[in-house]
């Protein structure tokens, strides 16, 4: 059973709450999720309620029955989240990555509320995306003199936040904040401020361009640099730093993405300086925390204005091992602010053989074509619709190259082909013009002259190829790269990698080098997420060490992986 404010925690997943059991199988929309949170938050007890909520209650379906709201009173006691799981039931997965609306589950809660609790004594918690208040209700049990204060954009999932903690009888010392952690106005505290809770997972994609720009100048304040490329959690660490005040603390659950990534960089900055970061705790990847997200997980416990200290790494096999936010190996910050990559500092390296050099002083490495619209843009090497002169043979999909017999692809039998037309049609004779402007006619019907890379090319017809790469490679599996020599001189789309050397090598030397890859490539030069699936970005491959050319045109054995 999972239990905001008891230790014993069984099952990350588990829960006593179905939304479907009858009674609570009423709340089954949004309005009457509103009703019922609204009618336990005891029409507002707690104070501060907002227009946006107030709007929500005044279009909410009638009050549940008695005994319904006394089944959910009794479940909220309990330690359960009746109210947080219907909305996340309520809520499409794509709706609720909008705004980052992830619950964190019970197991993780547990542990990190403790450490908050143990650290030192906070006066005031804060919990920047709130959601339905897991943390804030965990902390009010293990803290029953300290100041709540929830801060979520959502009206709906505030009013399950009133609700909950009214229930509790937290709601004399709590606030609600409905509305963007980066424009908090934080009022001083009688004591040390604790910050805790899971910042919102949102792709930057999905950020206002002014919200880019906050990043840039915040970031310019301390006298950091900021990527625009950067997510929402990482905003949200920003925000902190800039809020928190010395001798305040805490400790956020985020995706691991930051750790490795370019656009992290301001993150890891930030852990390494203002924020004083004290240790991270990364979950093995191949370990879901969340059961419906997929990402891999850091929890970074943090001391601002602490004494510069070095900070604790921890890989963390079970969930179980986050109690207490112990153990892992001390780096010191210098140590930190030199790697570029941080979810590999405790994982063995492969020794490097003296004279190695890194894959990119040999070759580059590039991505294989974006068509925009694969759909349209690949077919069959025989489609009837075309002239051969537009088909060229390609990879398309990664197993392709998993199963080339002995790393080789000798022959393009059994792959689709890509559609790459001339910027200028008229270089088509009479025959295949005719051919081309049918299917052009049936692709700009269907929309892909109007897509985002149709409408960046030149041309919005005419895919680009690249010269066939002589080796190509996987980059993202549960496993290292499939590296393969590519005799058969095919294309690949942008799902497989293509290496080119600078200068011109010999048939044996390429063979060689795509031997030795296969032989150097680990998992751990790779950036990880869930599940145990491993990503190599272009520039990550490229820092493989491999024989030198010397090596590799000479006829003998170069020393093996250690």
């Amino acid at each position: 059973m999972r239990k905001f404010g008891q230790v014993s925690v069984t099952s990350t997943n588990a829960t006593s709450f179905d939304p479907a059991e009858p009674g609570f199988g009423c709340m089954s929309d949004e309005r009457a999720l509103c009703a019922a949170a609204w009618a336990l938050a005891r029409e507002g007890r707690l104070a501060g309620v907002s227009r946006a909520e107030q709007k929500l209650v005044e279009a909410a379906a009638p009050l549940p029955e008695p005994n319904v709201l006394k089944g959910l009173d009794a479940a909220i006691r309990a330690g359960d989240d009746p109210l947080g799981e219907t909305f996340a039931s309520l809520r499409s997965a794509a709706q609720r990555r909008l705004r980052g609306a992830t619950y964190t589950p019970a197991a993780v809660v547990e542990p990190m509320t403790e450490w908050l609790a143990n650290h030192k004594r906070a006066a005031r918690v804060v919990d920047p995306g709130a959601g339905s208040g897991r943390f804030l209700c965990a902390v009010g049990r293990r803290l029953p003199d300290a100041r709540l204060v929830a801060v979520e954009i959502d009206p709906l999932a505030a009013l399950t936040i009133r609700a909950n903690l009214t229930v509790l009888g937290f709601d004399k010392r709590a606030e609600i904040h409905v509305g963007d952690y980066r424009a908090l106005d934080l009022s001083p505290a009688p004591g040390p401020t604790a910050f805790i809770g899971n910042p919102p997972y949102v792709r930057h994609h999905d950020i206002d361009p002014a919200w880019k720009a906050w990043l840039r100048e915040r970031a310019a304040d301390l006298d950091l640099k900021a990527s625009a490329l950067a997510g929402l959690h990482v905003h949200f660490l920003l925000a902190t730093a800039h809020i928190a005040r010395p001798g305040d603390f805490g400790a956020f659950v985020t995706s691991s993405e930051w750790l490795d990534v370019g656009y992290g960089q301001l993150a890891r900055d930030l852990v390494t300086g203002p924020l004083g970061g004290l240790s991270l705790h990364i979950l093995d990847a191949r370990m879901q925390a969340f059961a419906d997200a997929a990402t891999t997980t850091t929890v970074t416990a943090f001391e601002v204005g602490a004494p510069q200290r070095p900070i604790r790494v921890c890989r963390v096999k079970r969930v179980e091992e986050l109690w207490g936010l112990s153990g892992g190996q001390s780096f010191k910050l210098e140590e930190l602010r030199s790697e570029r990559r941080w979810s590999t500092l405790l994982v063995p390296r492969a020794s490097v053989p003296r004279d190695f050099v890194a894959l990119g002083d040999l070759c580059r490495v590039h991505r294989g074509v974006a068509t925009g619209a694969n759909a349209t843009w690949v077919t069959s090497q025989d489609d009837p619709r075309l002239p051969a002169s537009v088909l060229y043979p390609a990879v398309t999909k990664a197993w392709e190259l998993f199963g080339a017999p002995s790393g080789v692809l000798a022959d393009c039998g059994g792959l689709k082909a890509l559609i790459s037309l001339p910027e200028d049609l008229d270089d088509l004779d009479a025959t295949e013009r005719e051919l081309v402007g049918q299917f052009l006619d049936t692709a700009r019907q269907a929309g892909v002259a109007d897509g985002y890379i149709a409408r960046h090319r030149k041309m919005w017809w005419s895919v680009k190829l690249r010269a066939p790469a002589p080796i190509l490679a996987t980059y993202m599996a549960r496993r290292p790269s499939a590296f393969v020599r590519n005799l058969a001189a095919v294309h690949n789309l942008n799902n497989v990698h293509g290496i080119y050397p600078i200068e011109p090598l010999s048939e044996a030397a390429l063979c060689r080098l795509t031997e030795a890859l296969r032989d150097r490539a680990v998992l751990a030069d790779g950036r990880t997420y869930a599940g145990g699936l491993t990503k190599f970005e272009p520039s990550e491959m490229a820092r493989i060490m491999v024989p030198p050319p010397s090596w590799l045109e000479a006829d003998e054995p170069w020393p093996r992986s250690a």
